[in-house]
């Protein structure tokens, strides 16, 4: 195979079991592997839309893989990827996301979940697959993913999730649901930090933030910082106020919190058609209380959303995928997260993900610039 992935991506799966007994006497597992991954990168959906590529970039991909028998069916491709270790797989995504991050120390981590609706199975009465990533804001990639049968199960494998990757250094941001402190214990035993969302499901730990913050704010407590901002963005006008405080040393609820250093409040005040709206957020965090550092963290935990989740499902169609036999909706969310890391880390073609990925299955100079690109970086 030519070097240009050898060094940053392929290598990474060359230890994945082949499920099927002949071990893939006409289509072997890396050609598979290859071409899903170029294809995922060029716009394809699906497995038929991978079989379509496959025939149509033939003689490209020659120039990587002997492909000696041709493309595999789709039938193929979905029967063979339903059977891999999605262990093994997840581990491909880690030791390749490692590899290309390096040191964590200094980055935000965003840990948060999301539904692949499209993966349920009524037939089978197999519920859609849910799925937790961990998210390197700063560099746009995911460093980590885990899989669980429903929304409920997060708690324990968000502790698990933490537990498999290298974090020392970073910054962990959660929302609500992982506001846990065996969450906190986990991370800070991992040699991170964390910042996690308070609210109603912690209710006596919400009461005493606010309080606590109230009463020094009446107090005008010294060691008490302050910023605000303003964002005017279509049609909407918010009004953003952060309050950091260190955690008091006398509090009995905050004591039950490994490694914490500061409480904040973010009060917002939005303007949205002439009508106001005010709502506040309390956090707790294992950070000192620096009051801009604290509020561009938060921020940055929302790329998850705007960098990750919304891409997967407007661009790669992900919440519509109907993927779904066996381990196939594990194994093709990880085939999209590499593509869309690769894509977003690219600085060779002048364009968005989705005419990058049009670019890629136009023109097969785009597609080697990219990968070229990526693998010297």
């Amino acid at each position: 195979m030519a070097s240009t992935l050898d060094c940053k991506t392929y290598h990474h799966f060359e230890n994945i079991t082949d499920p099927r007994v002949d071990r893939g006497t006409n289509y072997p597992l890396t050609e598979m592997i290859f071409l899903t991954l170029c294809a995922c990168i060029s716009d394809a959906q699906g497995w038929v839309d991978v079989e379509r590529y496959g025939k149509a970039k033939l003689d490209w991909l020659r120039k990587y893989f002997p492909f000696e028998n041709g493309i595999p069916s789709h039938d193929t491709l979905g029967r063979t990827f339903s059977r891999l270790d999605t262990i093994e797989f997840y581990s491909v995504l880690q030791s390749w996301a490692n590899e290309i991050a390096g040191s964590l120390k200094g980055q935000t981590v965003a840990i948060d979940g999301k539904t692949l609706r499209g993966s349920y199975d009524r037939a089978s009465g197999k519920s859609a697959l849910h799925s937790i990533s961990a998210w390197v804001c700063g560099l746009r990639m995911c460093l980590g993913l885990k899989s669980v049968e429903d929304k409920p199960n997060e708690i324990p494998a968000v502790q698990e999730l933490i537990e498999l990757l290298d974090l020392a250094g970073a910054v962990v941001t959660t929302d609500a649901m992982h506001c846990r402190t065996q969450t906190a214990k986990a991370i800070i035993a991992k040699q991170a930090d964390y910042i996690m969302i308070v609210k109603g499901n912690q209710p006596t730990l919400q009461e005493a933030l606010h309080e606590t913050i109230l009463k020094a704010m009446d107090s005008r407590q010294p060691k008490m910082r302050r910023c605000q901002s303003r964002d005017s963005k279509r049609g909407r006008n918010e009004l953003r106020e952060v309050v950091v405080m260190p955690a008091p040393t006398d509090c009995p609820i905050l004591a039950q919190w490994a490694g914490v250093k500061t409480i904040w409040v973010i009060y917002r005040s939005r303007e949205i058609n002439g009508k106001i709206e005010e709502s506040s957020e309390t956090f707790i965090s294992s950070l000192e209380p620096k009051v801009r550092d604290l509020s561009k963290r938060i921020r940055e935990h929302w790329g998850i959303e705007n960098q990750q989740h919304y891409i997967l499902d407007v661009t790669f169609s992900e919440d519509a995928s109907r993927i779904r036999k066996g381990n196939s909706p594990e194994i093709s969310s990880v085939f999209r997260r590499l593509a869309l890391s690769i894509l977003q880390r690219d600085t060779t073609i002048k364009d968005n993900i989705r005419g990058k990925r049009k670019r890629c299955a136009w023109d097969n100079s785009q597609i080697e610039r990219l990968i070229a690109h990526f693998s010297s970086v």
